[in-house]
């Protein structure tokens, strides 16, 4: 099936959209990327993402009309990327949105109660006639699990070693990992959870200290001229989300913008300069990952799998070389995928998977009483084709 992928992360700067080709059944799934692009959001867009994340900031009229232009700019993703393939969208059988996380509710035990993504999926299926499959989440919630990271069975399908423990890090606005057993090892179960703080807070610091002139600390040059507060880092690791047994989740109501203006007010009560004071935060999210593997880990990883927009970051993936031991660092690409679009491919496969009426979880990585078929199905043009092509055949 060609299969669009569609994700638009917690940093809120913009759409990944990926076209894939991807067959067969589990264990045995392939999945091949044909094209991929980021299409990034305008700053007034972005902003009124972030604005609609602040319970503080935003107005249900506002996080109302976000929900149908985010639609919009996702039906334009797909659009442009099938494009872009050399296809036109009759010739596209799904599109798996994930949308875009507002908000998601984590109550003081850890339990996740409710999450919301918008993007109306009424809107990307109308605009381009291809059937698609959205709002994945709360389903895996309404029996007990996290309802992510959804990555984690993508991971589980398609990323066990042979012989070795692998983690698999994302760092996007949060960061979250997938410990994997080796396909040799038949008796234990993957583990999957947010590890705490990705880009997010990096982000949003580096907007208000630089006055809104920089979004993201490009290369690392903030951090790099920084001088790491080793005191201040200590207290900061000291939330209690890190000791949370997982499986667990986190989002921008935890480590967002709020606590980013927060941490920027006291490093300059610190008397730290910009730099030094996005030195330490980007320490914090190395070192919350560092943590993460030393606390709950079920078995020591040989290797690291770095994706998300934070493997861009040269400090932060130098931390965490130094922090997780004699583990090898290896990118997606080392092993043959483009980290850049790897959460699209989890959305176009989770999308396969729906409509072929199998789970999208596994209870060991989102913490669900069972595993479950994801998301909901919004018809589009070709819908009943695609049924007689797929289900009457």
């Amino acid at each position: 099936m060609r299969i669009v992928g569609l994700m638009s992360g917690t940093s809120g700067d913009g759409i990944d959209t990926a076209l894939f080709e991807i067959s067969g059944h589990p264990p045995q799934l392939d999945a091949r990327m044909i094209a991929g692009e980021t299409l990034p959001y305008d700053d007034p867009f972005r902003q009124r993402i972030l604005t609609a994340c602040s319970p503080n900031d935003s107005r249900v009229d506002a996080v109302c009309q976000l929900n149908v232009d985010v639609g919009e700019r996702f039906a334009e993703a797909a659009l442009y990327i099938i494009k872009q393939a050399g296809f036109s969208p009759d010739e596209i059988d799904l599109i798996g949105s994930h949308g875009q996380t507002i908000w998601h509710q984590v109550a003081a035990d850890g339990t996740v109660t409710a999450t919301l993504q918008i993007g109306e999926a009424a809107v990307i299926a109308e605009r381009t006639g291809v059937t698609t499959i959205s709002n994945f989440r709360p389903r895996d919630v309404a029996v007990g699990g996290q309802g992510a990271p959804l990555t984690g069975y993508a991971d589980w399908l398609l990323l066990r070693h042979p012989d070795h423990w692998r983690a698999v890090q994302n760092i996007g606005g949060m960061g979250n990992v997938t410990f994997l057993p080796p396909l040799s090892d038949t008796s234990s179960t993957p583990l999957a959870f947010d590890t705490g703080p990705g880009n997010a807070l990096i982000d949003a610091a580096v907007y208000k200290l630089t006055n809104g002139q920089f979004t993201y600390d490009v290369d690392a040059r903030m951090a790099r001229r920084g001088k790491l507060d080793e005191e201040w880092l200590e207290i900061l690791l000291a939330n209690p989300f890190f000791r949370r047994q997982p499986p667990k989740t986190t989002g921008r109501e935890l480590f967002g913008t709020d606590m980013a203006r927060q941490l920027v007010a006291e490093g300059q009560n610190r008397h730290l300069n910009p730099d030094s004071i996005v030195a330490t935060i980007t320490a914090l999210t190395a070192q919350s990952i560092a943590d993460a593997y030393q606390r709950f880990a079920p078995h020591p990883v040989e290797e690291v799998i770095l994706g998300g927009g934070g493997r861009h970051n040269p400090v932060l993936v130098e931390l965490i070389q130094s922090f997780t031991g004699g583990a090898r660092v290896l990118t997606h690409e080392d092993i043959g995928l483009d980290s850049d679009f790897k959460e699209a491919l989890v959305f176009a496969l989770l999308a396969h998977e729906t409509w072929h009426n199998r789970p999208g979880t596994h209870p060991a990585l989102t913490g669900a009483q069972f595993p479950v078929v994801l998301g909901q199905i919004t018809a589009g043009k070709n819908y009943a084709s695609l049924l007689r092509r797929t289900w009457c055949a």
